[in-house]
């Protein structure tokens, strides 16, 4: 079988003989390019496993699934309450960073992993279960009620996919995004243009620039949720954060409320809301050219939201 590596900064399709990891055999439909995954590569990340970790496909009796991406202990205290996503284990838990990933023609997983597809969700679309995920994930942090107003900073995947989950909590929202696909793939999920300040702000570009915009737009008792990513740190506005008092939210993964996983109310969304998956998919490349991938997701200005690999 074919399998993606991260070596020293560079790109490597091997054909293996299998995969020895013990659960579930899953054939992978799709496996997302994310933006960590970019920079994983180019600051030579120590990954000892196959890539990859926004992944769904078929069982071996063709049942679809996506693959929520972590193994936790389910022993420690975090894992014991649902908040698994802060194992105390990770991030040795996350498959694609410390245990085999999906970018190969297949992967073995715990049955825990496994969120069942409805039947209107395509797998080669339930890649986006994952950074969707995410994105309810910090919904229920900050306790999105519906009603609000809420500003996203950033249309990449993540910014985006906020977008849909605040809509579908009945919330009026603005998107502040750098390309004109960008906005109009916003437009399409349902955000207007930027207007006044909001009772939310969602920063999900990861720079200085946008946490500074996130707080000018947040209003007085307001809350700004941190979903983008600062590999290096942030420079942050305290002053005029406090002026506001504002509450800071971080969010990390995804975990679950109850018997209710974030990944099952994400693959809710792409069951009623078709449109994440037709607005946020913009390529789609065979496993054997990952390399042309790859280049297509760095470059933003040529159109790419979410690059996927279809083995």
């Amino acid at each position: 079988m074919r399998a993606v590596y991260f070596n020293d900064g560079e790109l490597e399709l091997r054909e293996i003989d299998g995969i020895c990891d013990e659960g579930t055999r899953v054939h992978v439909r799709s496996i997302g390019i994310c933006g960590s995954d970019l920079h994983m590569l180019d600051i030579k990340y120590p990954i000892p496993c196959v890539a990859g970790h926004e992944i769904a496909g078929v069982l071996d009796d063709g049942t679809p699934v996506a693959v929520e991406n972590c193994v936790p202990c389910n022993e420690c205290a975090y894992c014991r309450v649902g908040d698994y996503n802060l194992c105390e284990l990770s991030p040795a838990t996350i498959l694609g960073v410390g245990r085999n990933g999906g970018m190969a023609d297949e992967l073995r997983v715990p049955e825990r992993c496994l969120v069942y597809l409805p039947s209107n969700v395509d797998p080669r679309d339930a890649c986006l279960a994952e950074p969707l995920a995410i994105a309810v994930h910090g919904m229920r942090e900050v306790g999105l009620s519906g009603g609000e107003r809420v500003a996203v900073i950033g249309g990449g995947t993540v910014g985006l996919c906020a977008v849909a989950v605040a809509k579908a909590s009945n919330a009026t929202v603005g998107l502040s995004a750098r390309y004109d696909h960008q906005i109009a793939a916003g437009r399409a999920l349902g955000a207007e243009e930027i207007d006044g300040q909001y009772d939310l702000v969602v920063e999900c570009a990861g720079t200085d620039k946008a946490v500074n915009q996130a707080v000018k737009l947040c209003r007085p008792h307001g809350k700004l949720l941190m979903l983008g990513t600062h590999w290096g740190g942030v420079s942050f506005p305290q002053m005029a954060a406090q002026q506001k008092e504002m509450t800071i939210v971080t969010s990390s993964l995804f975990s679950a409320s109850g018997p209710v996983r974030d990944f099952d109310v994400a693959v809710m969304l792409l069951s009623k809301n078709p449109t994440i998956a037709r607005v946020l998919i913009t390529h789609r490349y065979p496993l054997a050219e990952v390399k042309q991938a790859f280049a297509v997701a760095r470059d933003r200005k040529a159109g790419a939201i979410k690059v996927v690999l279809e083995p």
